[in-house]
């Protein structure tokens, strides 16, 4: 598939990692990486009422209702911004999503190249995002084992205060594990049936897993 117009979908559970390789390919490749949920936090920083209402749903663990994240996504993809390729992650996470997504590409006259499923052990999920810090001032992302930043607590970008968000806790991060299991999950039958699946061990280090990202998605 051709680079300069990859359109691709991410799915995953919480920390399996696929942030992180939407950011990495997304510079390699130069199209926008979409995270429905970095989108969702703007807006619950911001106390704006649609982030009002989807922090309700955060905090505890849940999944933002579809309504909210579908016009949030359609609006993305539809702008100049995608003109050329995007990779979407953390949507669709259901199949009234994913085929509410069918019906956006379709009338946008877009055609997706690949859905990447990156998979993942809840015990590794738990370690990865309990060590997670997050700068309450610009939202830049740390891990105390793994990234952590120069001066404790401190962001290395702002010197904004980092914290541990309610959602990398370990109950709750159990529970959207197993809500993201049991909503999710259908959508691999989903999109095999549509010949778009393609599955990756995210339990591997970065390079290792962008590697093989790479590889099957057929970028050099």
């Amino acid at each position: 598939m051709s680079k300069e117009a990859l359109r691709v979908v991410f799915l995953g559970p919480p920390g399996s990692g696929k942030g992180t390789m939407g950011k990495i390919l997304a510079e390699k490749v130069t199209v926008p990486h979409i995270a429905v949920g970095d989108l969702l936090r703007e807006a619950v920083r911001a106390e704006s009422e649609l982030g009002k209402k989807a922090a309700e749903f955060i905090n505890a663990g849940k999944l933002v209702p579809d309504e909210l994240t579908i016009g949030l996504t359609r609006e993305k993809l539809s702008s100049g911004e995608c003109k050329h390729g995007f990779i979407l992650d953390g949507f669709p996470r259901n199949l009234v999503q994913a085929e509410a997504l069918e019906k956006t590409l379709v009338e946008l006259n877009i055609k997706l190249d690949a859905v990447v499923y990156f998979a993942i052990p809840l015990s590794l999920v738990v370690d990865r995002l309990t060590g997670r810090r997050s700068c309450k001032n610009c939202g830049a992302v740390y891990h105390i084992k793994n990234k952590p930043p120069k001066k404790e607590g401190v962001c290395d970008a702002c010197g904004g205060e980092l914290y541990q968000r309610k959602d990398d806790q370990k109950e709750v991060i159990e529970n959207r594990f197993k809500v993201y299991d049991e909503q999710t999950a259908p959508l691999v039958n989903f999109y095999v049936n549509k010949g778009k699946f393609l599955e990756i061990d995210a339990s591997l280090g970065i390079d290792a897993v962008f590697g093989r990202l790479a590889s099957v998605l057929g970028i050099n």
